[in-house]
């Protein structure tokens, strides 16, 4: 019986270090071959190189090759990219394209990267399990120069931390949440004439302008853009006291903030509403969390009042270090 279980033994093994390869692959593997890259730089050339340049440099539309696309994308699975180029491209008819065709394109972005080719092609059920290789420490250097303040300026916040939240997270978080009640695939009603003449809406000018979809892509990089800001030193509370921004607590919410806000994204560029809708309650979360420790803080042993005045002064101080009220 022993002698009859090696075999068995060795196959179990032998599927384990199968699986274990096919989930370590990344583009560096040969991932995709020669002609399926042929075909998808036929497709390029007649549905994508008036946005993306003949050479893949960029023109109207990002570059898709060098560091800094492979930095955008290092931390996503492959087929977060195909998705995106799925439900998003070509942009004059998003959805346009069949899956198999997705995946050519890529193969040829792949190849003009100069990633190698293999044998197999790229196929689409492999994309979640091939990741990008890490980038050189010379490219990271690069991205960090380049988001120094030009000329080593540095410019001081001139709002407050409230006035932060009411101008740009507040009004970009609840586009976001209304994915949970509308598709934002829909075709926007026509407006009211006689509503636009009862005074300017920022919210009926900017959906005039902007698609549904490309509205809640707006607001999900502006919550992940902006988070940062909330770590400049030196900016206020609405109280007038500095904000802790080197609080463990208050960078691990703001870094909370950041990493939901860009899988939001994420979930955006998919055009997948079920799943924005699902990160909304994480975001939700998020926002309640650092609001329960430096917003809406009370003296120790007091019960929270919105309506309170000490509230509003309390702001920016711990909960767990709030001075008790006499």
């Amino acid at each position: 019986m022993f002698k009859r279980a090696l075999p068995v033994a060795g196959f179990v093994v032998l599927v384990s270090a199968l699986i274990h390869s096919q989930a370590a692959r990344t583009v560096q593997d040969g991932v995709f071959s020669d002609a399926q890259a042929a075909r998808g730089q036929a497709l390029y050339t007649a549905q994508c190189v008036s946005c993306h340049g003949g050479k893949l440099e960029g023109a109207q539309g990002p570059p898709l090759v060098g560091d800094g696309f492979v930095t955008a994308w290092q931390s996503q699975p492959l087929s977060d990219l195909a998705g995106k180029i799925r439900s998003t491209m070509p942009a004059d008819a998003p959805g346009g394209l069949t899956q198999p065709q997705t995946t050519d394109i890529l193969a040829h972005i792949l190849k003009v990267g100069g990633f190698p080719a293999g044998q197999a092609e790229l196929a689409d059920a492999a994309l979640s399990r091939i990741t990008w290789p890490q980038r050189r420490a010379a490219a990271a250097q690069s991205a960090t120069a380049a988001t120094a303040p030009a000329g080593g300026k540095v410019y001081p916040p001139l709002g407050t931390m409230a006035q932060l939240m009411r101008g740009i997270f507040f009004p970009n978080s609840n586009l976001i949440f209304t994915v949970q009640t509308h598709d934002p695939a829909e075709k926007p009603k026509p407006v009211d004439a006689g509503a636009q003449a009862d005074g300017f809406s920022w919210a009926t000018w900017g959906a005039g302008i902007y698609g549904g979809w490309e509205l809640v892509d707006n607001a999900a990089v502006a919550l992940a853009d902006a988070s940062p800001l909330m770590l400049t030193p030196g900016i206020k509370c609405e109280n007038g006291r500095i904000a802790p921004v080197t609080e463990p607590a208050w960078i691990k919410f703001t870094e909370d903030t950041i990493e939901i806000s860009r899988r939001i994204y994420r979930a955006s560029q998919q055009r997948n509403q079920e799943r924005v809708s699902e990160l909304t309650g994480d975001l939700s979360d998020a926002c309640a969390a650092c609001h329960q420790a430096y917003r809406d803080v009370r003296g120790r042993g007091q019960a929270f009042d919105p309506n309170d005045p000490s509230n509003k002064a309390n702001r920016c101080m711990a909960r767990t270090t709030a001075p008790a009220r006499p």
